[in-house]
């Protein structure tokens, strides 16, 4: 999903603009003067506002490292990104598995490109965070693990559908495990079509070991080059209403749908779909004031509800290392005190806090504050 950062041009030059409108060409983005995020589509539009500067909550918020600007590039968009000044041009990572393939790269020296139509290039220390929606798999090793996985907000999946009855805005768990088997092929007879969105993406590989207790594998009963069921489309993208035709069904962020929904990214592609809870008779959010609202049954449900992260290499968080850097500590310092100027606070009394933000664009306080050290060895 391709959003235009209103606040970009400001970024890119290293200027905090409050209570001005600036207005970017659609394809600006920002060229940090400090520390860069890419990464998850789902953490996307919430972290620009962040570091690009919004008023969502009623009050200026802007997060800067040593008042030194952030730049958060989108999933989705040209094929190729310019991270800092003077940097190599490289494949853009689409999705939270490519966010964290970069981060890999970038502090390994491997060589590294996004996409096909790119060549690999070396982006050592071109890429700071890594913003994720999925968490480290099988792949945790508190003793050796090179890479910190700081939570940042308390997100849920449902599914988006077009078309459809009433009775698709409520589907079980095993509803929907036989829409994405292929032994359900209609639903309150209508005919249905399930769709995922593309490979690198976290919500995929959430949603997919919700079904099948496994991020890569085919659902239940179908084989794994057909993974999809009846309906394959490898590069669709996740959280965007418009890519859904008549019968289709696709997982997608509560918390992106909120925030569309919400007027708080700007863009709206939540006109073209409607949006079905995946936990029986539990609403994904409730309405007040006009607005839509996290339900927090539904986020805390132990299978559709999940913590999103921002992932750095552990030992530039880590005091006594030698690339300890306490301006990128600071910055994804999480909790709720002492972090009035961190991406991964959570404090919600003020306004002038990232914590409020987040709430607006959907997300919730993450289950825990616990960072969690994953991969031993380096993925990419």
């Amino acid at each position: 999903m391709k959003f235009t950062k209103v606040a970009a041009v400001a970024a890119a030059l290293g200027i905090a603009m409050a209570g001005v409108a600036v207005a970017a060409p659609a394809n600006a983005e920002p060229v940090s003067n400090s520390y860069t995020l890419v990464g998850s589509d789902t953490l996307q539009d919430v972290v620009n506002a962040l570091t690009n500067g919004t008023d969502v909550t009623g009050a200026r918020v802007r997060v800067t490292a040593n008042n030194q600007t952030v730049g958060s590039f989108d999933a989705f968009g040209s094929s190729a990104i310019q991270a800092k000044p003077g940097g190599q041009f490289f494949g853009r990572p689409s999705g939270s598995g490519q966010g964290l393939n970069a981060l890999s790269a970038s502090i390994s020296g491997n060589t590294y490109t996004g996409n096909a139509a790119i060549p690999k290039k070396d982006i050592t220390g071109q890429v700071d965070i890594a913003r994720s929606s999925s968490g480290w798999g099988n792949n945790e090793d508190t003793t050796n693990g090179k890479l910190a996985y700081i939570p940042f907000g308390r997100d849920a999946v449902g599914f988006a559908y077009k078309g459809g009855t009433s009775a698709w805005a409520h589907l079980t768990l095993d509803q929907i495990k036989g829409v994405y088997a292929g032994t359900i092929t209609s639903i309150d007879g209508v005919a249905v079509k399930p769709i995922l969105p593309q490979t690198s993406s976290g919500t995929r590989k959430f949603f997919l070991k919700a079904l099948t207790g496994s991020e890569t594998g085919a659902t239940p009963g179908v084989s794994a080059g057909t993974e999809r069921g009846q309906y394959s489309n490898t590069a669709t993208a996740e959280n965007d209403g418009t890519v859904l035709q008549a019968g289709e069904i696709i997982p997608f962020s509560v918390a992106n749908w909120v925030a569309q929904s919400n007027g708080a990214t700007g863009v709206n592609t939540t006109a073209n779909a409607s949006f079905g809870g995946a936990q029986g008779s539990t609403d994904p959010f409730t309405v007040a004031d006009g607005k839509l609202v996290p339900n927090s049954a539904y986020y805390s449900d132990a299978t559709f509800g999940r913590d999103t992260y921002l992932i750095v290499e552990r030992a530039r968080i880590t005091q006594g290392n030698a690339k300890y850097d306490a301006a990128l500590a600071n910055l994804v310092k999480p909790g709720t005190s002492g972090v009035a100027s961190s991406l991964a606070g959570f404090n919600t009394n003020l306004a002038t806090q990232p914590g409020a933000v987040k709430q607006v664009f959907g997300f919730l306080p993450p289950s825990s504050y616990v960072v969690h050290y994953a991969y031993a060895t380096l993925p990419y």
